[in-house]
């Protein structure tokens, strides 16, 4: 069956949707979208790492996306505007990470699939990867939930609950650059925010509950997923960025229908 390279790309698809929807909700909750930014930009200089010392892309994207998340949240608060350092960040190591490629001699790489993914060349190894990626980031993000929603609502209450949200925040942040790691292949580091955001947001007029809405916008996600590679299929398009504008599509959906239930 793996050997369809539409199955694959499909199971790749889903895989990713899986991880990003959960951790997607607590994005849009804590309102951490340029934070999703900036971690998958540092991926592409992960990327060129890896390639310099021939080592695994996945291995040198995680690491470099965890310690951008790092620095941020050991920064935050130290003089500069949360959006400041974030914008100052994310745009440097874009930058520094193709500038690094460039240097690369002997080595022939398809920027484009990096920052745009490229879905349908994920092989066996990438499946193994991307699915155990989201099994982490599933299990990490189901063992913390109620810490996780509680350092959420109100800081103080999980100071009071014995929570720290310091805490709860690393675990965020590890989820985060291990979703942007797995993610590279399928979406690029240019979209992978986009996948964490638009299906959680297109599943908030949807659900009465934090739970509801993280199984909700999983299932938005993967359907955009498959939806957007029989599209890109049938009409020659790229695959991540129509995979994106599906779940696009199903966010004003959801909203048209907010709207008009609230009618």
């Amino acid at each position: 069956m793996l050997d369809d390279f539409m199955t694959r790309a499909t199971l790749a698809g889903v895989g990713v949707a899986l991880a990003a929807a959960p951790l997607g909700s607590f994005v849009v909750w804590r309102r951490m979208a340029y934070f999703g930014d900036a971690t998958a930009h540092a991926a592409i200089l992960g990327v060129a790492l890896s390639l310099a010392f021939s080592t695994s892309i996945f291995a040198g994207a995680l690491v470099v996306a965890l310690a951008m998340a790092l620095a941020v949240n050991t920064l935050t608060g130290r003089g500069y505007a949360m959006d400041t350092l974030l914008g100052v960040m994310a745009h440097s190591a874009l930058a520094f990470g193709l500038v690094a490629v460039s240097f690369l001699s002997g080595i022939r790489i398809d920027l484009m699939a990096y920052l745009f993914g490229d879905i349908l060349a994920v092989s066996r190894m990438d499946l193994a990867v991307i699915w155990g990626g989201a099994t982490v980031v599933a299990g990490l993000i189901t063992w913390r939930w109620s810490a996780l929603l509680t350092a959420t609502l109100n800081a103080d209450l999980a100071y009071a609950s014995g929570i720290d949200p310091r805490r709860e925040q690393l675990i965020l942040t590890l989820a985060l650059a291990i979703t942007v790691a797995v993610a590279i292949k399928v979406v690029g580091v240019l979209l992978i925010a986009a996948m964490l955001i638009i299906p959680a947001a297109a599943a908030r007029p949807l659900a009465r509950t934090p739970e509801a809405m993280a199984m909700i916008a999983g299932v938005i996600g993967a359907a955009s997923a498959i939806g957007g590679l029989r599209a890109a299929y049938a009409f020659d398009t790229p695959a991540g960025p129509t995979i994106v504008c599906c779940a696009a599509i199903t966010f004003v959906a959801t909203s048209a229908f907010r709207r008009v239930a609230t009618r």
